[in-house]
């Protein structure tokens, strides 16, 4: 609920309840400005209106305080500092469901604790900032000085509303981050069915030229399995584009099978393959095949264009005449 005496100040503050909302909605809803620089205004105006040492926003991961951004002079709490959670003050906000108050850590038990002698703060205030509906950490205020009056409700409700600020900015941030990986995701997607369907497009176009020169009935056959071929792919783009980058299942597969299919679902006109010593791998075929199809056709496009280009390294060589892909193991 709202801070209900607007009228108010707390004490050692110049700035009232109702100024400090009002001070606070101004920042927050100037959406030209960045997340970090309204932040660092929040917690200036979170100081003042508290009349305190320090704000700071940290995040809390694998057992460690990351202070993310401060405002103040207590050489501890800077933006970059950190420390092991078990000297914070956070760990005890972050183990309670409301927002933790300490007017005077001396007095309250705190002397012997591990963040009283690290940071040495007598009063301190903090909120969890929750992203998601997972912990992120601590969004906080705090002093080496005690408090001679206890933190007010509506004080406390000014601190919870920044750090729901806070909480909701940090989910949109995400928010916008998921959404361009996603859009990455598709781009590179749609780049990947380009250029996989190109090559047996090629080949029935290049087939069916020959078939409308020759009358062989041959060269639709070899068109009907290009595009059998470019069926499977489809299927299999559909499969990632559904599942992400997983490989469902693996098997054995002898090296030169698969190069043997591959080379022959391949553009690669006056070219042969060679194979030389056979292997066998472990995979999912029809990802070594596409990775093979591409492999034959980057080299065949951008390989040597030496007719002499036959030694063991040259996978594929160039100077047959015939579109017809011949295979010597």
């Amino acid at each position: 609920m709202p801070p209900t005496d607007t009228a108010s100040s707390p004490a050692g503050s110049g700035v009232s309840d109702g100024e400090a909302l009002q001070e606070m909605y101004r920042v927050t809803s100037d959406y030209d400005r960045p997340f970090e620089a309204k932040l660092r205004d929040l917690l200036d105006l979170g100081r003042e209106y508290l009349g305190v040492q320090a704000g700071f926003l940290t995040e809390i991961s694998d057992g460690t305080q990351l202070i993310v951004e401060a405002s103040g002079d207590h050489e501890s709490l800077q933006s970059g500092e950190s420390c092991p959670l078990s000297k914070a003050y956070c760990r005890k906000t972050i183990q309670q469901e409301n927002t933790l108050t300490v007017q005077h850590a001396s007095l309250e038990g705190w002397e012997q604790d591990a963040a009283y002698e690290f940071f040495g703060l007598e009063s301190y205030i903090g909120s969890k900032v929750i992203v998601d509906g997972d912990l992120y950490g601590t969004f906080c205020f705090a002093d080496v000085e005690p408090r001679d009056q206890p933190f007010s409700e509506n004080e406390e409700v000014f601190v919870e509303l920044m750090a729901e600020w806070v909480s909701y900015e940090l989910f949109q941030q995400r928010a916008r981050e998921r959404i361009k990986r996603q859009r990455d995701q598709l781009e590179e997607f749609a780049s990947v069915v380009s250029h996989d369907l190109r090559n047996p497009l090629g080949i029935v176009e290049g087939y069916l030229d020959l078939a409308e020169q020759t009358g062989d009935p041959e060269y639709f056959d070899r068109c009907r399995n290009a595009l059998d071929r470019m069926g499977t792919l489809i299927d299999d783009l559909l499969v990632l584009a559904r599942e992400g980058q997983t490989i469902a299942e693996t098997e054995s597969i002898q090296l030169s099978d698969i190069a043997t299919e591959s080379w022959q679902h391949a553009r690669t006109e006056n070219a042969t393959l060679t194979i030389g010593s056979d292997v066998e791998i472990t995979g999912d075929w029809s990802r070594v095949q596409q990775l093979f199809e591409n492999l034959f056709r980057n080299a065949v496009e951008h390989g040597s264009t030496s007719p002499r280009s036959n030694t063991r390294e040259d996978a594929v060589e160039h100077g047959s005449t015939s579109p017809r892909s011949n295979t010597r193991e």
